[in-house]
């Protein structure tokens, strides 16, 4: 398991679905978005995902209806990228140069 992946026990949840949430940092997992490596069995790197809750994952992976438009979907997607993305350069996991 990566160190991406092993970051996200205990985290908070970056995707935060507004009235899905569960807000349960012991569910959190990285959950994996789709990009342009994604494909048939072929799951997108860590750097294309966030943490998120059972609930919130569940919900963008399409198991559960949310109720979000293809619109709200990405955008609780690419924003939880960049919250992740800090947590993980304020942790040392990831560094940016310059």
């Amino acid at each position: 398991m990566s160190a991406i992946r092993q970051s996200a026990k205990g985290e908070q949840c970056t995707l935060n679905i507004a009235g899905v949430c569960n807000y349960n940092p012991e569910t959190v997992v990285l959950c994996h978005f789709p990009s342009e490596e994604h494909g048939m069995a072929k799951k997108s790197d860590d750097m294309c995902a966030g943490y998120g809750c059972s609930d919130c994952h569940d919900v963008i992976d399409n198991r559960t209806n949310g109720g979000l438009s293809n619109c709200e979907r990405e955008f609780y997607m690419r924003r939880s990228m960049v919250r992740t993305h800090k947590r993980l350069i304020e942790k040392g996991i990831i560094t940016v140069k310059g």
